[in-house]
């Protein structure tokens, strides 16, 4: 390794792909320096899966409560306090940021906090001062974004919601995606009244059209308002401190609070990428080759900024691929078929491979599906149905694509990610028994396709 250059990597962002980057490439030596100009873990553990998930937790409690009384419990005047969530909450955040300091440091990598911006391809500045690197990696995330209508600066987006002090009775939420359902669930389980209002006909855009529709028809029986092909047109706030909004088509709404969860766009906004010429796409994402390299050779970028795949488990292994080819002599690629993912919603989501629509188009499939209610809540009185479906390529007999929706889905579907990836056939999960009895025992004991259409 050089030392012409004051390190030998600088990483931008200390989110989980520019911290893995930058602990793995220090273990092997390298002089790394790691600059952030907000806290130590980025979007994840910071402003999205970790905080909300803690909410999420605490918002199943409600249903847990309501439960109780089927199987013989009670109790009497039980509260929430939302505060005191919120403060539990910041308390796990502040003791994450500091166990990540900790981590860095054993890595021997140099934390810089300030807002870097490139000079040149070697050059970062960092609110005045000057450093160089022979290699430069972008781990700067995204960010939320909103649409530029009248009175959008009185919304908030998903990194307000999970500071709120004050719980809302009334929220309006903007938006179709996974962070969009999520809070809406997690809002109407602590009370509040929610309507959550989309663009298209249904949420969920790029999930298998059954998990959308299972997902719709839990939250409606919830009580949450879901107003599609609906959109926004402007938003004032009323003098007792509400908001009213205007939307096409339908009357007004009130609400004490409106948030917008209608996607988030690359955080490279002052880097300075325009000045050394690092190419952007029209959304603002780098585009990168296979090795994370950009258009400039000295310049890498990894997670989210990148715009491929946006989740955390696929930003820290870009950042660990890198970091291996670079520093290790020991090449790495990413692959990205067959990324579990999850939905936090009320139920929850777990997936893996391909949708029944995407399956077809390749060629011939077998459709497996179950609805059923969850053993759970045959006493406890709740109507919440459970989703499972598998998509099974009809000419191989591989299973291409498992999908769930009911509780503890995320934690199902991990392990069936490891089958997908070793290429399981619909006769392997058949020639497997069951854990009974369970919700996961569904994979593997569907033996009737459903009717082709």
């Amino acid at each position: 390794m050089t030392t012409s250059y004051d390190y030998d990597l600088i990483v931008i962002g200390a989110g989980s792909g520019g911290v893995r980057a930058a602990r793995v490439a220090g273990s092997y030596g390298a002089r790394v320096a790691l600059i952030e100009s907000s806290r130590v873990g980025g979007t994840c553990v910071m402003r999205g899966c970790v905080p909300k998930k803690l909410l999420v937790y605490g918002a199943h409690y409600a249903h847990d409560l309501a439960d109780m009384a089927g199987y013989g419990w009670s109790v009497k005047e039980a509260a929430f306090d939302w505060p005191a969530l919120i403060a539990a909450k910041n308390r796990e955040l502040e003791r994450l940021e500091t166990v990540y300091r900790s981590l860095l440091k054993t890595s021997r990598v140099t934390l810089i906090e300030g807002h870097g911006r490139l000079v040149d391809p070697f050059t970062v500045d960092v609110d005045g001062k000057r450093l160089t690197g022979e290699k430069i990696l972008i781990s700067v995330g995204g960010w939320p974004s909103m649409p530029a209508i009248p009175g959008i600066e009185h919304a908030i987006t998903s990194n307000e919601a999970l500071d709120l002090m004050i719980l809302p009775r009334r929220i309006i939420i903007v938006g179709g995606g996974y962070i969009a359902v999520e809070f809406a669930g997690l809002f109407r389980a602590f009370g509040a009244e929610v309507t959550l209002v989309i663009r298209k006909d249904k949420i969920l855009r790029g999930f298998d059209e059954d998990v959308r529709d299972a997902l719709t028809a839990e939250m409606t029986r919830q009580g949450i308002t879901i107003l599609s092909e609906t959109q926004i047109a402007r938003i004032d706030k009323l003098a007792d401190g509400s908001y009213r909004v205007r939307r096409t088509p339908g009357p007004d709404m009130d609400a004490d609070l409106v948030m917008y969860a209608t996607g988030r766009a690359p955080n490279t906004s002052g880097l300075g990428l325009e000045d050394v010429g690092v190419r952007v796409d029209a959304s603002g994402a780098i585009p990168v080759d296979e090795w994370h390299t950009t258009n400039i050779p000295s310049i890498f970028a990894v997670g989210d900024v990148t715009g491929r795949v946006e989740l955390t488990p696929v930003a820290l292994n870009e950042g660990l691929n890198f970091a291996e080819t670079q520093f290790n002599d020991n090449p790495r690629v990413m692959d990205y078929d067959l990324i579990p993912s999850a939905v936090f919603s009320h139920p929850t989501i777990g997936t893996v491979g391909l949708t029944e629509a995407q399956a077809r188009a390749r060629g011939p499939v077998r459709i497996f599906r179950s609805r059923f209610r969850p053993m759970r809540h045959t006493l406890s009185g709740r109507e919440e149905q459970t989703l499972v479906k598998l998509v099974v390529d009809a000419r191989t007999d591989r299973v291409l694509g498992c999908h769930m929706v009911g509780a503890d889905a995320p934690e199902i579907i991990q392990g069936l990610a490891v089958a997908l990836r070793c290429g399981a056939t619909k006769a392997q999960f058949d020639a497997t028994l069951g854990v009974h009895p369970t919700a996961a025992e569904e994979f593997v004991t569907m033996r009737q396709p459903v009717p082709e259409p």
